[in-house]
């Protein structure tokens, strides 16, 4: 701990909870207050979304993942970068358009509508999913606070826990998604320049492509992206690419797409997110390989603060504070969003579904901010007994939302047919088969995502050749949305998908 990474820190946190008292009035409406009033400009929705993407597994699980089994551990990049790509062109402007369609500004009230779920069951369950999974994720970033304060300003891992808890809940609490958004752009920023500042000082350091190389082999670890032969390399190999199944399912992700501006502003939007994505997880990687060559042995003991450590043993002091906020950046970015869309589930699919459908927008503002708070709470309770790596608990919260949502948000954007009881059994399924395959111990072989994507497909598939989609309005807004997502900026304003 140095006064320049006391005073970096400081000053950092001032600035996150100076953008939330800037936009504490800006919320009057619900709608204002979790989707930011569908108002967001280009870069604003693409650092955002990578942002409350690549949480603090980014600069702490990868590397350490990298660190430990070298280039092999570079299937997971590969497989985020694609899933990334084909998140941002195949549902990003879909999504954009059949949301403000029906009228949804959270995930489950958009499959609700979408299907014409006359039970609610699919809008309910979805929730709880959501809520279920995004506490255990937030936990895990969390656990990243908590390691790298420790790490750093040698205090204990519980009061690193809490502070890094008090300062995410508090600008979330006051400025809900404008909030986070802004600050996403910043972190985002800030992200990026660390993972290619730090590497680039640090290669040398580590002995250049020969010092890293000839370490690899000191330590057995695998050189190349070449698996192991047979099943069990090629199950390594889906296994690691299977992360990238997982976007299709991120609810904190694909709320970004829903609140761009525009169709044209969401095309800006996916060209800079692929482009700061692809520098990302190329950094993270390389920051895993230059590890091997600078540490024998894991800091601390620990695989996960490679980077830490690094940072503070290549960078100048003022340097090391700023660097080091990166890292906090990655993990804030990702829990902020995450508390937000879990108190839209508790409010809008909840709340307003169950307990109170006739109530006004500044009542559920205030419930909404109050669910910031308890959900906040419960995951801080996770985060003080972690058992688990910080990759670990991200994989199979990352998975669950895969294997919950990912076949349902695609058959809703590119199957007419699909019925609101194919979407419910297989939503429900996917999320079985990922639990069963999780407790079973049989993620040791396969990522649990991949069975549990699997399943819910096929569960859809089989439904829609027993049921078909009758609802006349529901196949006509199908056809339109179809018809504006593909169209240009002038029929994007007849759709009544422009701004």
């Amino acid at each position: 701990m140095t006064t320049a990474t006391v005073v970096t820190f400081i000053a950092y946190f001032i600035l996150l909870l100076g953008v939330g008292f800037y936009f504490y009035r800006r919320n009057e409406t619900i709608e204002e207050y979790l989707l930011g009033g569908r108002g967001m400009g280009a870069w604003v929705t693409a650092l955002s979304a990578q942002a409350s993407d690549m949480s603090g597994w980014l600069l702490m699980g990868l590397p350490g993942a990298i660190y430990v089994t070298g280039l092999a551990g570079a299937w997971i990049a590969i497989g985020l970068f694609v899933g990334t790509t084909l998140n941002w062109m195949l549902v990003a402007r879909r999504l954009r358009v059949y949301t403000q369609k029906v009228n949804a500004i959270t995930l489950p009230s958009f499959l609700e509508a979408r299907f014409a779920d006359p039970t609610g069951l699919l809008r309910v369950i979805s929730a709880l999913v959501i809520l279920v999974f995004f506490t255990i994720y937030a936990s895990s970033g969390l656990v990243a606070a908590g390691k790298l304060f420790e790490s750093t300003f040698g205090i204990s891992y519980t009061a690193a826990v809490l502070i890094g808890g008090a300062v995410i809940v508090a600008y979330t609490f006051l400025g809900g998604f404008l909030a986070v958004c802004w600050t996403d752009l910043f972190q985002g920023s800030l992200m990026v320049l660390a993972l290619v500042i730090v590497p680039a000082v640090a290669y040398m350091k580590a002995g250049g492509v020969a010092g890293i190389h000839d370490a690899m082999i000191a330590k057995s670890i695998a050189t190349g992206l070449i698996p192991e032969g047979g099943i069990a390399g090629l199950a390594a190999v889906v296994s690691a690419m299977a992360w990238g199944l997982g976007y299709f399912g991120q609810p904190h992700i694909l709320v970004r797409f829903m609140s761009a501006k525009s169709l044209a502003k969401l095309s800006e939007s996916a060209a800079i997110a692929i482009v700061w994505v692809f520098i990302s997880l190329t950094g993270a990687v390389v920051i895993g390989l230059i590890a091997i060559g600078l540490f024998e042995t894991p800091p601390d003991g620990d695989k996960e603060r490679v980077f830490i450590h690094m940072i503070a043993r290549v960078m100048h002091p003022w340097l090391v504070g700023i660097m080091l906020s990166a890292i906090l950046s990655a993990i804030m970015s990702t829990i902020d969003s995450q508390l937000l869309v879990s108190s839209s589930a508790l409010t809008e699919d909840f709340y307003r579904k169950a307990i109170r459908r006739e109530v006004g927008q500044r009542e559920v503002v205030l419930i909404g901010r109050i669910c910031v708070i308890a959900i906040s709470i419960i995951a801080m309770i996770l985060a003080l007994r972690p058992d688990d790596t910080i990759l670990g608990i991200v994989a199979y919260s990352w998975g669950g939302f895969g294997a919950a949502f990912g076949p349902l948000v695609l058959f809703a954007l590119f199957s007419r047919r699909t019925t609101w009881q194919a979407a419910l059994g297989g939503m429900v399924t996917g999320t079985i088969v990922l639990v069963l395959w999780k407790r079973l111990g049989l993620g040791d072989y396969m990522y649990e995502l991949a069975p549990g994507f699997l399943a819910n497909t096929i569960v859809i598939l089989i439904a829609n050749r027993v049921l078909r989609q009758g609802n006349p309005q529901v196949l006509e807004q199908f056809a339109e949305v179809a018809a504006a997502a593909n169209a240009g900026p002038v029929a994007e304003h007849r759709h009544g998908t422009g701004v």
